[in-house]
């Protein structure tokens, strides 16, 4: 087993591990105390790591199965599960916004692992905020009355991918058909840790059932800014080479677009269930 050294990065979310080459394979004792922290710090971070697609793939199937090949966005050529994020001023980025990847899915994918390919040379910082001490911070009744509310999950912003040139809305009726919407409700339990965190993001939670319109929005809006605090947060500054994983399930995170015109590539691959977490089953990939 390869001896990690890890570091905080702040009181709250993240850590820096050093002293493991993900460009090779790792064996079993390894990947799990690499799991350990992520669990505990819920967004991981590694540096200077000559890591393949190949290699890519590999290690994130060792804590799940891989997801299908995204709807939207092109893959690594070769490699149909790894996304590929590639953005400048002719392609301008769609993830500049707070969201938890796809929750519009009844089942939303457990963890993603992300690796910088060209780096900008300023901005293209990437923000990730815990939803635990987003819900720990919550009022005592704000909690209370939290439990019993189930939120509308839905493709939001991604309408925009199938609007281009839209004169009457039938690319977006087949892809809201296609991907329809899911129910969550506002306050999950995470399976591994058994504690409580929040679960409503701004990209794709649409609407609180049982509230009229006004209501649902102003709900909504008072949670997308109670979690949008700096204290819940750490910032990411890449370098090529570097590699974040991040627990999906109980973070948000948020890709900040101020390196255009310049150019930015990054390759993502998501990991769909958590083998290591109780009762997990496998979910064919």
């Amino acid at each position: 087993m390869t001896e990690l050294t890890v570091t905080p990065l702040t009181g709250t979310i993240g850590a820096e591990i050093s002293g493991v080459d993900l460009g090779k394979p790792l064996d079993q004792g390894t990947l799990d105390a690499i799991y350990q922290v992520l669990i505990e710090r819920l967004v991981i971070f590694f540096r200077d790591q000559d890591i393949s697609p190949a290699r890519h793939q590999d290690f994130a199937q060792s804590f799940g199965d891989l997801d299908a090949p995204h709807p939207v966005y092109k893959h690594v050529p070769g490699f149909d599960r790894i996304v590929m994020l590639a953005n400048d001023a002719s392609n301008p980025p769609d993830t500049d916004g707070w969201h938890t990847d796809v929750t519009f899915r009844q089942n939303p994918p457990f963890a993603s692992i992300l690796v910088a390919r060209d780096i900008p040379p300023v901005g293209g910082d990437t923000l990730w905020s815990n939803l635990y001490a987003a819900y720990d911070a919550l009022p005592g009744e704000m909690k209370a009355m939290l439990e019993d509310v189930t939120v509308v999950h839905d493709m939001g912003e991604f309408r925009n991918n199938f609007g281009v040139g839209e004169v009457d809305g039938t690319r977006i009726t087949a892809a809201m058909q296609r991907f329809g919407c899911a129910l969550h409700k506002a306050v999950q339990v995470h399976p591994v840790t058994g504690r409580k965190f929040l679960y409503c993001n701004e990209g794709f939670a649409m609407h609180v059932l049982g509230m009229t319109t006004r209501q649902s929005r102003r709900l909504l809006h008072y949670l997308f800014d109670h979690q949008d605090r700096p204290e819940y947060q750490v910032r990411f500054k890449w370098r090529a080479g570097s590699v974040a994983m991040w627990d999906n399930r109980c973070t948000t995170h948020y890709a900040v677009a101020d390196y255009l015109p310049h150019y930015r590539c990054m390759n993502r691959v998501t990991v769909v269930n958590d083998r290591r977490a109780p009762g997990q089953a496998t979910i064919p990939s």
